[in-house]
């Protein structure tokens, strides 16, 4: 029990002792008659007395009827006189002064009260800092054993940025090795990556490897609402740091407190940025700090101060990139340890159907899986679960309560059924992997493709094909029901496929007319301190042309869209159709089947397996309203 416990017992405990002083000497309340003094006098003198108590300023006793009474008595009247004069039983009740511990803790209770409610006060006032109004201590951890060791074995799928990481390691280890050929280890480095990739997770793995002292903080942790705590916590996280050097201080998030300077539109005293300066002071300022090495992680290296980024403080910048397939395949190995896997599940098939997850989706993804075996009462994850994990990650859990009539689920099935036959039939693009009509997410039904391979670019004829694709569902729905029943389930088609096509012209340089020249505006964030005025470098001409040609792109993929739908492919789209209707669900084999005149044999039709869609865009979106919700009258 701590020293606050205690001091809360001890109020409680005064506080009850005086309640049981107080009622312990009240007088237990009766029937008692209120007399007068002159009143008593007479009843005195006339005999009608016969008892009477003395205390104090006060006279109580019984009359000759029995009658309780009680009665002041003035200052100086002479009432025990009065009494024994006229033969009263008298008994006199002396003054009992309270018990001495009684009377100390009455008289220090107030004390005790004021002194409480400081020591309150400043226990609130200190924020978990350790001191009372200890605003400006550092509120970096030290990273112990108890905190779950994690070494480089933990860390799997970059391994490029683990062999930049290990030289650090490897120093602290045996710095003399270094120094003799008067290398110097790089003060600072900056992980930089997408979410998930593991940027914490590697530079916890550097804390289980070098076995030195490892302080770990928020950028976030930095800043506060009082000025100059910011800067005061910098200065106290370094002070920590140079007691326990050769040590890491690892900074997670450090887009929060590293921001570019400048920023601050209107003037001001900007704290953020004195939290800034008091950083780069200390990571390479006029006085060095040796040993102490810094890293950092972030997934916005495009907002951070120049002067943060340039070597003697962060020398180095380590890519934590999504892994590739070998990198897929590896951390996939990490996470399924402790999953007991059915004799179906082949871990590189999962990481060649996973192109684009990071290493926090695939672990999303196993996690899932068990989960789903858990709940189907398996004692083991098969492949099934696997791929049913990676449709909900991807496409959303199916949400088979929704109602939808029968017009609505045949608009669904052409619209979809016209994605995926024109995804088919184009000169190049990604094979359809699973079509379907099912509700997920907040879509009524999607078209779904994944790549072959790992994809880092794209041609001009995959653009091409794409927005035809994307014009596939437009097109269907106008061919079967007419353009009276068009609706505006292809709004998300029509805005991918406008963003393609104004990105073809306005940033790859792949319009003849306009050739090889960025027309991109401005996109500096203003508050960011990358763009204070913006400025046009576009003429009304040449704004003009722009939209001409993006109006062309998007139009020859309408027409390649119309012309297989409309004469080359109209059977196999037909047929598509009704296959959605019956079937709901087709994979891309049973798509290609079903074109073909094959049946279709499946022991569950609900729930067919097949690869997810990676991150990279997919051929057919999901069908949505003209405000990003799910549109209302179907697909």
């Amino acid at each position: 029990m701590n020293g606050r416990h205690w001091m809360v017992w001890g109020l409680m405990l005064a506080v009850a002792l005086m309640l049981i002083y107080f009622f312990s000497s009240a007088t237990p309340a009766q029937s008692v008659s209120q007399m007068s003094y002159s009143d008593f006098r007479s009843r005195v003198e006339s005999g009608a007395v016969e008892r009477a108590v003395i205390e104090e300023n006060t006279v109580s006793g019984t009359l000759a009827d029995n009658t309780r009474y009680v009665v002041a008595v003035p200052s100086g009247a002479q009432v025990a006189e009065l009494l024994y004069q006229n033969d009263v039983s008298v008994e006199v009740v002396p003054e009992q002064d309270p018990p001495l511990l009684l009377s100390v803790l009455i008289n220090l209770l107030p004390v005790i009260l004021i002194l409480g409610i400081i020591f309150f006060a400043m226990r609130q006032m200190q924020s978990g800092s350790g001191k009372a109004m200890g605003f400006g201590k550092s509120k970096a951890k030290l990273l112990t054993e108890k905190h779950g060791r994690v070494t480089f074995d933990d860390v799997a799928g970059i391994d490029e940025a683990k062999e930049e990481l290990e030289e650090i390691v490897d120093y602290l280890r045996d710095p003399m090795r270094f120094q003799r050929l008067g290398g110097k280890i790089p003060k600072g480095a900056l992980l930089v990556g997408p979410p998930g990739t593991g940027k914490t997770l590697l530079a916890r793995a550097i804390a289980g490897e070098a076995g030195v002292p490892f302080f770990t903080i928020s950028g976030s942790d930095f800043v506060e609402m009082f000025v100059g705590v910011g800067a005061s916590r910098v200065r106290d996280m370094f002070e920590q740091a140079k007691k326990n050097a050769p040590c890491i201080i690892f900074i997670d998030e450090i887009d929060a407190v590293g921001r570019s300077r400048g920023a601050g539109l209107g003037g001001g005293n900007d704290e953020r940025e004195q939290t800034l300066n008091q950083l780069l002071v200390e990571m390479d300022g006029f006085e060095a700090n040796e040993g102490i090495i810094l890293i950092a992680a972030t997934n916005r290296p495009d907002v951070l101060d120049p002067a943060l980024l340039r070597p003697g403080r962060f020398d180095r910048q380590v890519v934590v990139p999504n892994p590739d397939l070998v990198g897929r395949e590896k951390i996939l190995g990490v996470h399924i340890k402790k999953v007991p896997l059915g004799p179906d599940v082949k871990i590189r098939d999962i990481a060649r159907g996973t192109p684009g997850f990071s290493g926090a989706d695939l672990a999303n993804l196993v996690n899932e899986a068990a989960l789903l075996a858990a709940r189907r009462g398996k004692r083991i994850v098969t492949n099934k679960e696997f791929e049913d994990a990676k449709d909900k990650i991807m496409m959303g859990a199916e949400r088979r309560s929704t109602v939808m009539t029968e017009d609505e689920k045949a608009l669904t099935a052409y619209h979809e059924a016209g994605h995926a036959i024109v995804a088919l039939n184009v000169p190049k693009t990604d094979p359809v992997h699973k079509a379907t009509i099912i509700p997920r997410g907040r879509a009524l039904g999607m078209v779904m493709q994944l790549p072959e391979r790992d994809r880092f670019s794209m041609s001009k004829i995959e653009m091409e094909s794409r927005l035809a694709i994307l014009m596939g569902g437009r097109v269907a729905e106008e061919l079967k029901f007419g353009m009276d029943n068009v609706t505006s389930g292809a709004s998300s088609d029509i805005e991918q496929a406008t963003k393609i096509a104004r990105a073809m012209v306005t940033q790859y340089g792949l319009s003849e007319k306009l050739g090889p020249i960025a027309y991109a505006e401005d996109e500096g964030e203003v508050f960011l301190g990358q763009s204070i005025a913006r400025s046009k470098s576009i003429s009304g001409d040449t704004a003009k042309i722009i939209e001409e040609e993006v109006r062309h792109l998007v139009d020859t993929g309408y027409e390649l869209a119309k012309k297989i739908l409309g004469e080359t492919h109209a059977e196999d789209w037909e047929k598509l159709s009704q296959g959605l209707l019956e079937y709901e669900t087709l994979t891309g084999e049973e798509i290609k089947a079903l074109i073909k005149g094959e049946r279709i044999i499946r022991d569950e039709p609900s729930e067919p397996s097949g690869p997810p869609p990676s991150s990279v865009p997919s051929a057919g979106q999901p069908r949505q309203g003209p405000l990003g919700g799910p549109e209302p009258q179907g697909a």
